[in-house]
C-alpha cells in the first residue's frame, strides 16, 4: 500500500462540552488543524497516493464548518440558546451530530474527508485516520475500522478498468439476425448505378 499525509488549518472554532466537570462546560476556543492519513494499492498518472491540489473542495468544507464558527453539540441543554444567539448575528452556529470534543471532530473530519477523496479517485484512495489538534500538547485520533484489503482493492481496480460495452441504440431486427451477407453485382445484372450517375460504369453492393 502507498500512504501520504495533509495536514490542513481548521480555523478558530468555539465549542464547549456541557456535561464536563471541569472548564470545558465553558464556551471556548481553539485554532484547529488536522492532519490526514490517505492510502491506495495504485498512484496515479502523477505517481501520486491523492493530488493535493484536488483537495480545495475539501478544505472549503472543513472551513465552513470550523472556520470562524461556534460548533454545539445536537443534545447540548442549551441549544435554543445557541440558536437565538446565531439569529441574532451573534454566533455562526453549526449543530454536531454527535458531540463537541476533539474525538468527535476528528471522526467527523473523517467520514467527510474520506467521502470526499473517494469520489475524486472513483474508489481508488482513501482516508485511513485523521488527528485533530487543539494546539501542540492536545490531540485526538479517528480511525476507520473497516480498511479495505489489497484484494478487494484490485478487484475495485479491474473493474475500473474493464472497457464499457457501448449499447446498441439500433438493434438488428430478428428476421435479419444471423442472415448471411448478399453481393450483388451489376457486372451480372447488367443494370447501371442509376441512383449515383447513370453514366458510371458498374457497381457492386452489398447488404
Amino acid at each position: 500500500m502507498f500512504k501520504s499525509t495533509k495536514l490542513i488549518e481548521l480555523g478558530s472554532c468555539a465549542f464547549r462540552q456541557p456535561r464536563a466537570d471541569s472548564h470545558c462546560k465553558y464556551l471556548h476556543g481553539y485554532q484547529l488543524k488536522a492532519k490526514f492519513w490517505f492510502e491506495s494499492a495504485s498512484l496515479d498518472i502523477n505517481h501520486w497516493v491523492v493530488d493535493f491540489g484536488g483537495l480545495k473542495g475539501l478544505k472549503s468544507t472543513l472551513h465552513q464548518q470550523f472556520d470562524h464558527t461556534t460548533c454545539i453539540a445536537a443534545d447540548d441543554p442549551e441549544i435554543e440558546t445557541f440558536r437565538r444567539l446565531h439569529d441574532l448575528g451573534i454566533c455562526d452556529l453549526r449543530i454536531m451530530p454527535k458531540g463537541t470534543g476533539i474525538e468527535r471532530i476528528s471522526e467527523w473530519c473523517f467520514e467527510t474527508a474520506n467521502e470526499f477523496v473517494k469520489n475524486m479517485t472513483q474508489n481508488r484512495c482513501w482516508c485511513t485516520q485523521v488527528e485533530v489538534f487543539e494546539h501542540d500538547n492536545n490531540s485526538a485520533i479517528f480511525e476507520s475500522s473497516e480498511q479495505p484489503t489489497i484484494e478487494s482493492v484490485k478487484q475495485m481496480q479491474l473493474e475500473l478498468d474493464e472497457p464499457k460495452q457501448e449499447k446498441n441504440t439500433h438493434p438488428v431486427p430478428a428476421a435479419r439476425q444471423n442472415k448471411p451477407a448478399q453481393v450483388f453485382s451489376s457486372n451480372e445484372t447488367k443494370v447501371r448505378n442509376s441512383y449515383i450517375d447513370k453514366n458510371a460504369p458498374k457497381n457492386s453492393w452489398r447488404f
